[in-house]
């Protein structure tokens, strides 16, 4: 279920961004008399699902969902009809139009992209607003979620002063941030430490499993059970707050993990915390060493007082020109990312993926908030593609 899921979000969202970067082209092409010969979401090599014919173009649905395209006369494009070329120019292809005209409808796809990018960010912190915990407020400060984190010389409960002295406000920038760093500043129990960055982390972080390499330190409350769940079998229940394992006290998610992983295929007692009252219950570890719960999120850790998220509400008119500036700033950071790849030295080249990895960006549940998102960041990303050489 959780990959159907996964594979409708990303068909929905690559549907929307194909026709609409095709009409970019489409359009100003009809405009300036050029002939559109195809306008088709999906590609159809063979036969199609669906076609119609209308005014000399062919409209149609193809069979494989990783696309779509429009066939301008005269035009090399996603069809490649280089048969097309060696016929003498018509005065309704491309190649016969003004430059300024070609420009335009080349253009066109580019241009489409980064307004709908803009519209859906500011459609989104119209109607949810903005969420994000500023870095100052990790009260306990970092998990190091991978081993790369520690192995640069990080240590969980460090606060995050600053990335090559300049104060990140917004603590899912920090990690991008540590990527382009020379140093970084961390308190550690009340002392600065400055810690050098080492050339290749991005290579690092994208070989290690987690891909992640801090998150915020937060206390265990028990969010959601698997499937099977060992834990909710033996009793846990939602919102339970787990504060020992086998007599242990313990106070974050990150001391649990290695407690546990250490007792696979056997029973150990898990102190909770409910309503006031600690109770010790027995539960079953596997194989994998797991006992089946997860852990809250940012958005419970608020509600239960844990943690404070900065929420900013926009108006209608508001939306807009913040929208625009995020939509510039996802811009600025993809660049920014793109020039790590392009340096061999970084290794983010590992980094780059198919239309799988990019299918595991959405998330396993059906989240329209979190959909959108994703979309408006695949336009940005589709735009800049779509200008390179």
């Amino acid at each position: 279920m959780e990959i159907l899921i996964k594979a409708s979000q990303l068909i929905l969202s690559l549907s929307i961004l194909v026709v609409l970067h095709e009409m970019g082209h489409f359009f100003p092409a009809k405009w300036f008399k050029m002939r559109v010969e195809k306008f088709y979401l999906f590609f159809d090599p063979w036969f199609s699902i669906f076609k119609i014919k209308k005014d000399n173009t062919e409209y149609g649905i193809g069979w494989i969902p990783l696309g779509g395209y429009v066939k301008i006369s005269g035009m090399i494009d996603e069809s490649m009809d280089k048969e097309q070329m060696k016929q003498p120019p018509q005065e309704w292809e491309f190649r016969s139009k003004p430059a300024w005209q070609r420009l335009i409808v080349m253009m066109g796809g580019v241009t489409v992209n980064l307004i709908l990018a803009m519209f859906i960010y500011a459609m989104i912190l119209f109607v949810y607003g903005e969420k994000y915990i500023a870095t100052e407020n990790i009260k306990h400060g970092i998990w190091c979620v991978d081993s790369v984190a520690t192995n640069i010389g990080l240590k969980n409960g460090d606060k995050i002063i600053s990335v090559d002295g300049k104060k990140i406000e917004r603590f899912n920038d920090v990690t991008l941030e540590m990527l382009y760093a020379k140093n970084i500043e961390v308190n550690r129990n009340g002392e600065t430490i400055r810690i050098e960055m080492p050339t290749g982390l991005t290579g690092k972080l994208v070989d290690s499993k987690s891909r992640m390499l801090v998150a915020p330190r937060i206390p265990f409350y028990v969010a959601k059970f698997t499937k099977g769940s060992n834990a909710e079998k033996a009793g846990i229940k939602l919102k339970d707050k787990i504060v020992g394992v086998n007599g242990q006290q313990i106070q974050f998610f990150d001391e649990f993990k290695p407690l546990v992983s250490m007792q696979k295929g056997k029973e150990i007692n898990i102190q909770v915390l409910r309503e006031g009252k600690e109770i010790s219950i027995p539960v079953k570890v596997s194989a994998d060493g797991l006992i089946g719960v997860g852990q809250a999120g940012l958005i419970e850790m608020d509600i239960l007082g844990e943690m404070k998220l900065n929420t900013q509400k926009f108006g209608f008119f508001e939306s807009f020109p913040a929208g625009i500036n995020l939509a510039i700033e996802q811009l600025s950071k993809y660049v920014r990312q793109f020039k790590l790849i392009l340096n061999p030295e970084t290794g983010a080249y590992k980094g780059v993926g198919s239309f799988l990895s990019i299918g595991n960006l959405f998330s396993s549940e059906w989240d329209w908030e979190s959909f959108w998102g994703m979309t408006a960041m695949l336009s940005v990303v589709l735009a800049f593609m779509n200008i390179l050489p």
